[in-house]
């Protein structure tokens, strides 16, 4: 099975096969996004699509009136089309101004479904596989503006037809073989377009990873947070070869289909003028005859040409609204996958309050069935008001459970309780409300400091007694408050105009241990939770504020439930457990007593690290 099979997405090639119920369902996004628009766009597509064969017949009358020397004829004709021209140069204007309002709208509608969809997956698997990445890259460009070949481009294919059938009935009645001519002349060129269409989108699927890593390479180049190693370590040169290299992938990709387009095109283009030429010359001599009159003779050329352009704008429209339909097809495709974790199996359990806290029981994960596993067999218990440490090499599958306690990926074997609850049958989200989770990899937002704390609990956004309660829990609360905004500074320099670059209160950027505390307050902004989760919380602190943030913690965490997860095993020597992972296993067990009398991997570690602690302190 390919992985994109396994991922549950569909081949390039399978995408459309419901292009009528992708339109139609486009066609109801655009009806939600303003019935208004979308009735003054189908008037005005009636107006416009009449309007070429009310100026070929216009223009017939006012010549053979002129001809006739007739001004009772002539004058009505020419005022006819005074009023037709004024027609013609005010509706495509109206036309375009409720085009983009209605683009707008949709492109709220799209935009709101696209990411309602993904922020509805609970789970990690599908933003760390690069296959759904491409499709959402792809989803993503289904935008408003992009759909206009499908939402206004139905108004467009519906003038386009409204004026070719008026003039090949015009041209029908001065040319039959000619009428039929122009029409089977159009075929080849909307075959040739939708297979050049079929094969652009192609391409660009194909090409999604070669666009991603060309955009990676190129925020590399400009990124502040890789802007000292780039010129550190002389990168610049090889990050640029690189953005060239896959621009040139993506370019010669281009270039090969444009100029396919191009050859295909001025065929059918020859072919046209041919037609057009041939009849031209058919209605010259049939009036040389006296077959025509002057009027008939314009009334075909202009007849011809429009059908002609008409029949070009159909073509256009239609490959364009295929283009457009391919891409929405991506949309409708993420928009319509499921949660990436099973739902409970039967009515959701109610997650009780915890009495006697969480179980691990036989727990074996990895990622995919082709990878090593990651946890072999974890039994473990973190019982209510206790705090255990989970401590290990790197590697050893510490960050991995803590995404299984989160429930951000389901155990391979085994299972997950909560006061004997299996938490898989507990909706995902009510699991993580009753979780207070610090991240390794914690988010730097750009946003204020408030906000950057308030983003462990959004509900605290305006409580900022709350706020700065929790600042002062992780040692930050002097550091913000020193900012020159205090609470409210920008803690970033990406927004800031040319007017604000020797403004210090446009945006401050912290360091690495200020983030790292930022972030251990976002996490404690939880304090009524049943779990608290710290990975790794003093990783970018310094000595003294190790020190600090420990003592701090150990009187949070006393009678509270809690896991932590450090490197410094100084930082979970007072854990009422501490658990030892070795190759997703657990190897030891016990209190730092305990393990220190046992003279296992963990005595080894700690006091190799005390050594270290000590020759920094005589230095």
């Amino acid at each position: 099975m390919s992985a994109a099979s396994a991922a549950g997405h569909t081949p390039i090639e399978d995408l459309p096969r419901r292009p009528l119920r992708h339109a139609a369902t486009v066609g109801l996004l655009s009806w939600r996004a303003g019935p208004g628009l979308v009735v003054c766009q189908l008037a005005l597509t009636v107006v416009a699509g009449l309007l070429p064969t009310g100026l070929v017949w216009g223009t017939k009358v006012l010549v053979d009136g002129l001809a006739a020397g007739d001004p009772d004829q002539a004058l009505p004709a020419a005022g006819a089309l005074a009023l037709l021209g004024l027609a013609s140069g005010v509706v495509p204007y109206v036309t375009a101004y409720l085009r983009t309002e209605l683009d707008r709208r949709l492109d709220r509608l799209l935009q709101d479904g696209l990411y309602a969809a993904v922020t509805g997956f609970q789970g990690l698997s599908r933003f760390e596989n690069p296959v759904f990445l491409d499709r959402l890259r792809m989803a993503a460009e289904a935008t408003g503006g992009a759909l206009t070949p499908v939402s206004s481009g139905l108004f467009d294919a519906a003038r386009n037809v409204i004026t070719l059938v008026s003039l090949l009935v015009s041209l029908t009645l001065l040319s039959p073989v000619m009428a039929g001519l122009v029409t089977a002349a159009a075929i080849p060129a909307l075959v040739a377009r939708m297979v050049m269409v079929r094969r652009r989108v192609g391409m660009l699927a194909g090409l999604s990873a070669t666009a991603r890593r060309q955009i990676l390479y190129s925020s590399l180049i400009t990124d502040v947070r890789a802007a000292k190693e780039v010129r550190l370590f002389g990168l610049g040169g090889f990050l640029k070869s690189r953005v060239l290299g896959e621009l040139a992938t993506l370019q010669a990709g281009e270039r090969r289909l444009d100029r396919q387009e191009a050859i295909t095109q001025s065929l059918l283009a020859l072919l046209s003028t041919a037609v057009a030429g041939a009849g031209l010359l058919w209605a010259v001599l049939t009036a040389l005859n006296g077959g025509l009159s002057l009027g008939d003779v314009t009334a075909f050329a202009g007849a011809v040409a429009g059908a002609q352009a008409a029949l070009v704008g159909l073509v256009e429209t239609v490959a364009g609204a295929h283009h457009a339909l391919l891409l929405f097809g991506y949309h409708a495709e993420v928009t319509s996958l499921p949660d990436d974790l099973p739902s409970p199996p039967r009515e959701a359990a109610v997650l009780p309050t915890m009495r006697h806290g969480i179980e691990l029981r036989d727990v074996w994960f990895r990622y995919d069935d082709g990878h090593p596993w990651v946890l072999r067999g974890v039994d473990l218990t973190i019982p209510h008001g206790a705090s255990v440490a989970l401590v290990g090499l790197n590697g050893a599958g510490k960050s991995t459970l803590i995404k299984l306690l989160c429930r951000f990926y389901d155990p391979s074997r085994g299972a997950i309780y909560w006061d004997g609850v299996d938490i898989r049958d507990v909706p995902p989200s009510e699991l993580r409300r009753r979780m207070g989770v610090l991240f390794q990899d914690y988010m730097c937002y750009d946003l204020t400091a408030a906000e950057n704390i308030a983003m462990g609990e959004i509900e605290a956004l305006h409580d900022r007694p709350r706020i700065e309660s929790a600042a002062r829990l992780a040692g930050v609360h002097d550091i913000v408050r020193a900012l020159p905004r205090g609470y409210d500074t920008l803690l970033s320099r990406i927004f800031f105009g040319l007017e604000d670059e020797d403004d210090p209160q446009a945006g401050v950027v912290l360091s690495g241990g200020q983030w790292q505390r930022l972030a251990l307050a976002r996490a404690l902004l939880r304090e009524r939770r049943d779990l608290l989760i710290l990975d790794e919380p003093s990783a970018g602190l310094d000595a003294q504020a190790e020190h600090e943030i420990h003592t701090r913690l150990v009187e949070h965490r006393a009678g509270r439930t809690s896991l932590l997860v450090s490197h410094r095993l100084g930082m979970v020597r007072a854990a009422d457990l501490i658990v030892v992972l070795r190759g997703g296993e657990i190897v030891e067990r016990g209190t730092h007593d305990d393990l220190m009398a046992v003279g296992g991997g963990y005595a080894k570690l700690f006091d190799l690290q005390a050594r270290d602690y000590l020759a920094e302190a005589e230095a």
